[in-house]
């Protein structure tokens, strides 16, 4: 999928991920999508519940053995 930004959060540990996802995010037009790579296991968790707090929506979440690659859409 196109994305419009990215963010590389591999290395950093929670709350970290999601505290640059929401910064990179405020950047972003409405509808605008976010990648973001993290290799945080707390990430799992944590960016589904950001993205339903502050209004986004998470359009994808893919894993593999090394790391996860979110898509963000600004809402």
């Amino acid at each position: 999928m196109e994305h419009d930004a990215e963010l590389d959060a591999l290395g950093l540990l929670c709350p970290l991920p999601v505290l640059k996802a929401r910064k990179r995010l405020q950047a972003l037009s409405s509808g605008q999508v976010l990648r973001v790579l993290a290799d945080d296991p707390a990430a799992l968790i944590d960016m589904p519940h950001f993205c339903a707090e502050a209004g986004h929506k998470l359009v994808s979440m893919t894993e593999d053995d090394t790391h996860q690659v979110y898509l963000l859409r600004k809402g």
